[in-house]
């Protein structure tokens, strides 16, 4: 039985809509044998409009109170997509960054990840769940809500593959792959079938879909990531 952790960007989880697809593919995954985590993004634009909400009401909102206000929206988002596998007859489970075992530095608005303990997801893997991971966030030793920075879930869900062993993390987003250049800048942008660590660390740090610091987690691990459309 392969372990997969799979993850979903905001655009993938945008709507209620979106968010049954998603729920839709990952029983079809888990039927076929998997065992599954899933890493899922805040729904759409949330982020931003609660990054205008904090700035709306404070011209210098405290770094600890909006990684708080920031978590919420991949909470929201890791909640839903439990109760949507649940309404089509799957069992699962939702996380926050802190009840799966995601530890960080105090570093708010772009701490990094120090332990991850996944001993609860394993222990409700091994009862047959999927296991919804709220990303881009974790708890530090002062027990304060931490976040990752841009591109969070995406070093969540490598760490995540890292700590169970995963035979793979897919990482859904609104393209199909890795390509040379932005497709939709460049009509003539080739799709790449492989790429190694450290020519995709380097796309990713001008730009390419997944966050450098995931790569890096990825290369250091030797976490095999497939990158394809939601």
């Amino acid at each position: 039985m392969a372990v997969l952790v799979q993850k979903y960007g905001g655009t993938s989880v945008g709507d209620a809509g979106k968010i049954k697809a998603v729920a839709a593919r990952v029983a079809r995954s888990r039927e076929a044998g998997n065992e599954i985590a899933v890493v899922v993004s805040a729904m759409g634009k949330t982020t931003d409009d609660l990054i205008a909400l904090a700035e709306s009401v404070s011209a210098a909102p405290e770094p600890r109170e909006l990684d708080l206000l920031l978590s919420t929206g991949e909470v929201v988002s890791s909640t839903l997509m439990a109760m949507a596998l649940r309404e089509i007859g799957v069992p699962s489970i939702s996380m926050g960054g802190a009840q799966a075992g995601i530890r960080t530095d105090t570093a708010h608005g772009r701490a990094s990840i120090v332990h991850l303990d996944p001993a609860r997801i394993r222990k409700e893997l091994d009862s047959g769940k999927v296991v919804i991971i709220a990303g881009f966030q974790g708890i530090n030793e002062e027990m304060d809500i931490t976040t990752l920075g841009r591109g969070g879930s995406d070093t969540t869900a490598v760490a995540l593959a890292a700590a169970l062993e995963a035979d793979c993390c897919e990482v859904y987003t609104d393209v199909d792959g890795i390509y040379t250049a932005d497709p939709r800048i460049v009509p003539n942008a080739k799709k790449m079938v492989e790429i190694g660590y450290e020519e995709m660390l380097e796309l990713a740090s001008y730009g390419a879909k997944m966050h450098p610091r995931s790569i890096e987690l990825a290369a250091w691990y030797k976490v095999p990531v497939l990158v394809a459309s939601s």
